[in-house]
């Protein structure tokens, strides 16, 4: 499968920015699809996954209670909503999917748990 982050670009703390991944090759039905970021000179972080159901997800504590993450499988999409952004939420955002087995209960956060990694989108938070 094929992924591609877009929605990226340049916005003041405090605004929102919507970030889609969308899937080509394959349906992401099955997949967990992760959300991770990467600042200059960091590691890559996680930020939000995903079940095939869209019901269990998880996110990583710098983000929990203002992103929230959603999929729409008829569109072949996952979403992230970026509310209440802050000058540290300025990274490359990429979009994974795990293409192993899931299980309920198990976070998947680590950038080894995924499979495909799509070309990520720049967010930049100005003050």
């Amino acid at each position: 499968v094929q992924l591609q982050a877009y929605g990226g670009g340049l916005v003041q703390a405090g605004d929102s920015l919507r970030l889609t991944c969308a899937a080509s090759g394959n349906t992401l039905y099955g997949y967990v699809i992760g959300w991770f970021r990467q600042a200059p000179g960091k590691e890559r972080e996680f930020v939000a996954e995903i079940r095939y159901n869209g019901e269990d997800i998880h996110y990583g504590n710098p983000v929990k209670g203002r992103f929230t993450v959603s999929r729409d499988n008829a569109k072949n999409t996952v979403s992230l909503q970026m509310d209440s952004l802050k000058i540290e939420d300025t990274a490359v955002y990429y979009c994974a999917a795990r293409a192993s087995e899931s299980y309920y209960g198990e976070i998947y956060h680590n950038t080894d748990d995924y499979d495909y990694w799509g070309q990520g989108t720049e967010v930049t938070v100005s003050s």
